[in-house]
């Protein structure tokens, strides 16, 4: 761009600042999406946020006819500097991070961007390539452009301090009744301007346009409103109009996408014959009684057909979808917002403001369902969009699509907060209940026993804080505020609640043994967690019997891997006869796992001469149909290490020398089945239909992203010499029609030795 202003080029001057003006073009005024991008196909840049000066913002561009942002990521002034080039001004002085000037919507374009500063073009620069990023909208990057702008440089509307866009926008409700009650589904439509709030004059206004304001408050749908009383009401306010005639199409994801127009300057007398915009939204199951919803809320939502896993927040995790009893992920190859908007209404959320891609929620395992999904936004189900069939050239589950859906605003992290801790993430857990005898609210602890990484998990989403780290029972080192009275005991949650308010709890009547405040409940939350999953299908290609002699099971005794019947035998004569079989551990999550306590506390076994990093890692059964244990095992995680990984990811833990043990994302841990306590006992077990069962991280010990995926199961039959395994699947890898069926199943169809 320097060489456009170069006094030696006069002559080319034209030619080169007309080669400026295609690259620097920004978006209209009114951003329709008529003339999003140029005939040409150049990109488009602009700023946004608020509060900001001309020059500097949140950089945005224009690619594939949608805006969206850039992470920061990596990110110097020497990608300032090309950015703001592509702006018209001559060169950068800073940039900004973590969403200094608010966070965008839609798609983040572009991450990991690395510019030397000289480029003509953002293309010329590295980055992981167009709508592939592992960042949310709170690490949008802005840009600080020096106040000066290019030689020549033309665009089609001068940058000034007043930028016209729409970004915030609430529902304001008037009703007395409905300022009290959570969520707010009807209201005035506000738009932020400046310091305050202004109106949406309803001159063409509509239900699309009402439908894309709902999915933005976090609603599936609109519904009709009775505009009579707002008409009263505005003859007694003098409303402040922004925007007027509005027409969106109803799949939009943001009214900032929808063609309309700005007022000019105060414009309180505007819209002659008309008022403000008024929407009124129907709340998807889990709102729809607002806060006074209890344990319903953990359920899922009355689609059968989809779902989301993975996600440390109500209405975000990785999209799995049900075909033929058998539930699989969607290849992200042209996954969009319109698409995750789909995904989201279906389930009771709004519209999407994130469609991430590349299993940033983990990757899931099993069939991937549908790849190349494409949809109008219109559809009811994501079954009714445009998709192909899937093979395993096409997509991988590293490719796992994902969505995070608008959500009604509830304030439930009113009612919680930590205290004490070195940073946001983590501290004693304080709730606020009503005082007795009195509508005055009070601040009290939870009391730490029986305290777990489901209830941690709970408070962390709440809070906004991503998933949970640890749970803790004791946090007298984070005594630093004067709540000290313990006020709920009891608590136990299934990990999915949206509020600790929705678990089960002691009440009015607290109960706790340790009542000082060292034994209060606390949590530390993080942005990534773990995710186990067993290969189900080495189980059922590994299992046989052995009759192991008893003399070669004193260190199996000694560990407690064999059946209690065994301390009765004839030792060292005889034998056990154990199910042995391999069992392939896989995490698939965002981050290490690793044992609950530090090398410090772990135990040193002499017999087999290794450590024990937890005290039980899996838990193996054999159950009839009907749900009765008759046989069982167990194994420590004697050596919880990286035994292989995927491709491009290296091993970080190893059990030889006294190693860190752990698995990193991406790797495996694998059991040999010829390993002691690889097994199950089944001495005493009577020929007949079984299920076996293998729960991994059996009592929560070690936090993770989903722990409903933790169990696995499979039908076997012993008719007393030899046992069929076969139908080996993760549990929550079929429909609950499936599930009954399997647990119904009598084991003789189908069989298979192995």
């Amino acid at each position: 761009m320097k060489l456009c202003c170069s006094s030696g080029w006069t002559d080319l001057l034209p030619l080169l600042c007309g080669l400026c003006i295609a690259l620097g073009q920004t978006q209209q005024t009114t951003p329709a999406p008529s003339t999003g991008q140029s005939p040409s196909g150049k990109l488009k840049f602009r700023l946004a946020g608020y509060p900001r000066k001309h020059n500097e913002g949140r950089i945005e561009v224009f690619y594939k006819e949608e805006w969206g942002t850039i992470c920061d990521d990596d990110f110097t002034l020497e990608n300032a500097n090309v950015l703001c080039r592509h702006l018209g001004f001559v060169a950068a002085t800073g940039w900004a991070h973590s969403a200094k000037y608010g966070k965008g919507v839609g798609r983040i374009w572009l991450d990991n961007v690395i510019c030397g500063g000289s480029e003509k073009s953002i293309t010329d620069c590295n980055s992981r390539g167009w709508g592939n990023s592992d960042c949310t909208h709170e690490e949008d990057a802005g840009v600080v452009c020096k106040d000066e702008r290019i030689q020549g440089f033309v665009e089609p509307n001068i940058i000034e301090t007043e930028v016209n866009q729409v970004e915030e926008v609430r529902l304001r409700p008037v009703v007395a009744s409905a300022k009290k009650r959570l969520p707010v589904t009807e209201g005035i439509v506000e738009v932020r301007y400046k310091d305050g709030w202004a109106q949406i004059c309803d001159e063409g206004w509509n239900h699309k346009n009402s439908r894309v304001i709902c999915g933005m408050m976090g609603f599936p749908s609109e519904r009709k409103v009775n505009k009579n009383f707002y008409k009263l009401y505005t003859e007694r306010h003098q409303p402040n109009y922004r925007l007027h005639s509005v027409a969106c199409t109803g799949t939009e994801v943001h009214i900032s996408v929808c063609p309309f127009e700005f007022y000019k300057g105060n414009m309180s007398g505007a819209c002659k014959g008309g008022m403000p915009a008024v929407a009124s939204c129907l709340a998807g199951p889990l709102f729809s009684n607002g806060i006074g919803l209890k344990k319903k809320a953990a359920q899922q939502t009355p689609s059968q057909l989809i779902r989301l896993k993975g996600g440390a927040k109500v209405g975000e995790g990785r999209v799995e979808v049900l075909r033929k009893g058998v539930w699989g992920t969607v290849c992200d190859d042209r996954w969009n917002l319109q698409a995750a908007s789909v995904v989201c209404r279906e389930l009771g959320f709004g519209s999407a403001k994130e469609a991430p891609t590349g299993a940033r929620m983990g990757q899931g395992m099993g069939p991937i369902h549908m790849n190349e999904v494409q949809c109008l936004g219109t559809e009811k189900s994501l079954w009714s969009c445009q998709y192909k069939n899937i093979t395993e050239e096409d997509c991988q589950h590293s490719e796992d699509a994902s969505v995070r859906c608008n959500t009604p605003y509830m304030g439930f992290e009113n009612t919680i907060r930590l205290s004490g801790g070195r940073n946001r993430l983590e501290g004693r857990v304080e709730v606020q209940l009503p005082g007795n005898g009195s509508k005055a609210l009070r601040w009290g602890l939870v009391c730490g026993e029986g305290w777990g990484n489901k209830e941690a998990a709970v408070v962390c989403r709440q809070l906004g804080l991503g998933y949970a780290n640890s749970a803790l029972q004791e946090t007298w080192y984070w005594d630093a505020s004067n709540v000290t009275d313990m006020i709920v005991s009891g608590v136990r949650c299934t990990g999915t609640e949206m509020t600790l308010s929705h678990c089960q709890t002691h009440g009015a009547n607290v109960n706790c043994k340790k009542t000082g405040s060292r034994f209060a409940a606390g949590v530390i939350c993080s942005e990534t967690a773990s995710d186990l999953l067993l290969h189900a299908n080495l189980v059922q290609e590994t299992a046989y019997i052995e009759d192991r002699p008893l003399h070669m099971l004193y260190c199996a005794a000694e560990e407690n891997c064999l059946s209690s019947t065994a301390r009765h035998a004839n030792w060292p004569y005889g034998h056990r006869r154990l199910l042995r079989f391999s069992s392939q551990i896989h995490n698939n999550g965002r981050a290490d796992f690793r044992p609950k306590a530090g090398r410090h506390s772990w135990v040193w076994h002499e017999c087999h001469r290794h450590y024990h990093s937890m005290d039980i890692f899996t838990h193996y059964d054999i159950l009839t149909p009907n749900g009765t244990k008759v046989a069982e095992g167990h194994k420590a995680s004697f050596c919880l290490e990286d035994t292989e990984c995927q491709e491009m990811v290296s091993k970080r833990y190893e059990c030889a020398n006294f190693g860190e043990q752990g698995i990193t994302v991406g790797c495996w841990d694998l059991y040999r089945h010829d390993i002691d306590c690889q097994w199950i006992d089944i001495s005493d077990l009577k020929p007949g239909n079984y299920i076996l069962q293998v729960v991994i991280n059996p009592n929560f010990e070690v936090a993770e992203s989903d722990f409903t995926n933790n169990a696995m199961k499979c039908n076997c039959k012993y008719d007393g010499h030899r046992i069929w395994v076969h139908n080996c699947h993760i549990g929550d890898a079929f429909s609950e029609e499936a599930n009954k069926r399997f647990e119904q199943y009598p084991g003789q169809l189908n069989n298979q030795i192995v």
